[in-house]
């Protein structure tokens, strides 16, 4: 099966971005993604906007972290600027071409980058933006499928093997928009699960109802805790990837920090990631999963973290329009499955069991 990129490239310039005449749309991915870069081009200048590129070739990533200067890693590149100032919208399209791209890197050189962007990631983020996917044999390998059934996989999540897809994510807002309702009052969610007995408090804060806008595919709620509340033990049991694979995540919080932290895969990256800054041991964000074409773990997090049936957590930078007001340089998504026997209750009401809502 091949994903249609017309029909990709449809869903991404009149749901995610909203294309106008006259704007300048940046795509940011690598030479894998090339059928959804020809059909991008053509549908902005089909809407009578502009397409430009930035690409990625193949072990370039790699390359900038093994050579890269304190200048490199510690600034922000010149050019950067100008072309986020310039630019209306951006699309971020994860197309890896190799599994695990930043593999061996020193954890610290990536943790200093991270740093380093986040006025840009900041500057990114006040424009019009959308992240999304394409399927590469990278991605399928990292998900343990065969590229055809990986691609089949995806247009499900994606809502392309529907006959019409934005009237798909529409009809996935309006569920999704009650239980934003249903969460709008809450005081205290209670996470438990193997390994998991976690409380925290969203008082006050406001819960959004993500629908494929910003993320494609997606198919969450979620809001940004309140930065003190967090006290128990979380075991985060989908592995994420960062560049290199980071796996079963022990985190234990006292008042809202991490106060001990263990990884039974990548504890290196895991250990840099916390020391970026202060606000990387406090959380941004606490997420439900609801999409009912994500049924599995696939290692890229743009993905799991939308299983119906699953919550995430999210260290580092909150959301200000959730209401939060943790800063950090990372955010950093981390998936706890609830499928196989895990509840979380609201105020001391159960709203989800075995991933089922009630």
């Amino acid at each position: 099966m091949t994903l249609d990129p017309d029909a990709f490239a449809a869903l991404i310039c009149d749901w995610c971005l909203e294309v106008q005449p006259g704007q300048t749309v940046v795509i940011d991915t690598t030479t894998a993604a090339e059928p959804a870069l020809s059909a991008l081009s053509g549908a902005l200048l089909d809407r009578d906007a502009w397409p430009e590129f930035k690409l990625t070739l193949p072990g370039q990533e790699r390359l900038f972290f093994d050579r890269a200067r304190d200048r490199h890693l510690d600034t922000e590149p010149p050019a950067r600027r100008a072309v986020f100032d310039s630019m209306d919208a951006w699309c971020h399209l994860v197309a890896p071409t190799v599994r695990e791209p930043l593999a061996g890197v020193e954890p610290g050189r990536l943790s200093r980058f991270l740093t380093a962007m986040r006025p840009l990631t900041e500057q990114r983020l006040s424009k019009r933006w959308a992240i999304s996917i394409w399927p590469t044999p990278a991605l399928a390998e990292e998900a343990e499928m065969g590229l055809e059934a990986y691609t089949a996989f995806l247009t499900g999540a994606l809502f392309l093997d529907r006959p019409d897809p934005i009237a798909a994510w529409r009809e996935l807002s309006a569920r999704q928009q009650v239980l934003v309702e249903r969460l709008t009052p809450a005081r205290e969610v209670r996470i438990q699960s193997a390994g998991t007995d976690l409380t925290l408090t969203v008082t006050g804060r406001r819960w959004q109802n993500s629908d494929g806008r910003r993320n494609m595919p997606s198919g969450e709620v979620f809001t940004s805790p309140l930065e003190g509340s967090a006290n128990g033990q979380i075991t985060f049991d989908v592995p994420s990837n960062l560049g290199a694979r980071v796996s079963e995540v022990v985190l234990t919080f006292v008042d809202g920090v991490v106060t001990s932290a263990a990884a039974a895969e990548g504890d290196d990256l895991l250990q840099a990631q916390l020391a970026t800054d202060a606000g990387a041991r406090r959380l941004g964000e606490i997420g439900i999963g609801t999409n009912p074409g994500i049924d599995r773990a696939t290692g890229s997090t743009l993905l799991d973290e939308k299983i119906g049936g699953s919550i995430h957590l999210a260290l580092g930078n909150s959301y200000p329009e959730c209401g939060g007001v943790n800063e950090s340089a990372i955010h950093w998504d981390l998936v706890c499955d609830l499928r196989g026997g895990g509840e979380i209750t609201v105020d001391g009401e159960t709203l989800s069991r075995d991933g089922v809502f009630l």
